[in-house]
This record gives structure tokens, sequence and C-alpha cells, in this order.
């Protein structure tokens, strides 16, 4: 699945933390979410995408890894990221 550039850039802009910034654990989380949302979308027509569902586990496991990263090293960015994605435990 490859998002839009258009899309892609949209999300960088409401997460980056400075002009440069595209690969903050905030920008990551929130691309990974985009990828999710959209997959999660593609399952409901393709039920036995079976390869695809593999891959999207692996993007859930990285987006909560680094979720538990930024939790621990920026707790503010923390809550600030799962507030724009409207993320909950």
């Amino acid at each position: 699945m490859v998002l839009l550039k258009e899309k892609k850039t949209e999300v960088i802009e409401n997460f980056k933390s400075h002009a440069q910034d595209t690969g903050s654990p905030s920008v990551q989380v929130a691309l990974l979410t985009e990828k999710i949302n959209y997959l999660t979308e593609h399952f409901k027509t393709h039920k036995k995408d079976f390869h695809s569902r593999r891959g999207l586990l692996m993007m859930i496991g990285k987006r909560r890894r680094l979720l538990t990263y930024l939790q621990k090293k920026d707790p503010q960015k923390y809550q600030e990221t799962i507030t724009k994605l409207d993320l909950r435990k």
C-alpha cells in the first residue's frame, strides 16, 4: 500500500515538530496509522487477503513500539500525538 504523496505530505505537516521533520516518532506513528486505516478498509472487501494481513499486524506492532518509546522519552508529545490521532488504549 502506498500513500498518495499529497496525503503523506498533509500528515507530515500536521505532526512535524520542526521545518525539516519527516522521521520523528510522532510523524512515523501518524503515517503508520494512515496505512493501518487504509488496510482496515481493504480487509472489509478482501477478507481472505492473508498476506496483507501479516503486513498489517507488523505495522500495528511497530506503531505500538514507537508509541511506547515516545511515551518514555516525551510524555507531552505522546499525549499530543494520541489526541491528534484519536487513539485510545
